[in-house]
């Protein structure tokens, strides 16, 4: 079924700041580069044009990824949770994903557990 962007969009459910947790994978080795913040527009503006757009929380406005850094991210697809309040999107990341100049935000080990957990059998 191809449905309509406000269709798609409609279907997001926004948290009370009118928000939507983002997390973005890059599409063929299926890394985690990042989390950003969504609303109805940035995720609109990603829809469309094909380039991940954010809101910034701390500076009030939408930033595209990549604009000032060149580090962009072109979409290659966009999936909704079950519960309707996380997007996935899969990009084709160009350069760091990461603000602090790397390849992810996801570089530390910093909270690595102790054990490793054997599922049941």
């Amino acid at each position: 079924m191809n449905r309509s962007i406000d269709e798609r969009i409609a279907r997001v459910t926004f948290n009370d700041a009118g928000l939507v947790a983002a997390i973005i994978q890059q599409w063929d080795t299926l890394e985690v580069l990042m989390m950003g913040w969504m609303d109805a527009e940035a995720l609109r503006r990603t829809l469309i044009e094909g380039r991940v757009t954010f809101w910034s929380r701390s500076r009030n406005e939408y930033w595209r990824k990549g604009d000032t850094s060149g580090h962009a991210q072109y979409v290659r697809g966009a999936r909704l949770d079950c519960d309707g309040d996380t997007i996935l999107v899969t990009v084709e990341q160009v350069g760091a994903a990461c603000h602090t100049g790397t390849r992810t935000c996801f570089d530390a080990v910093d909270l690595e557990p102790f054990a490793a957990a054997e599922p049941p059998a």
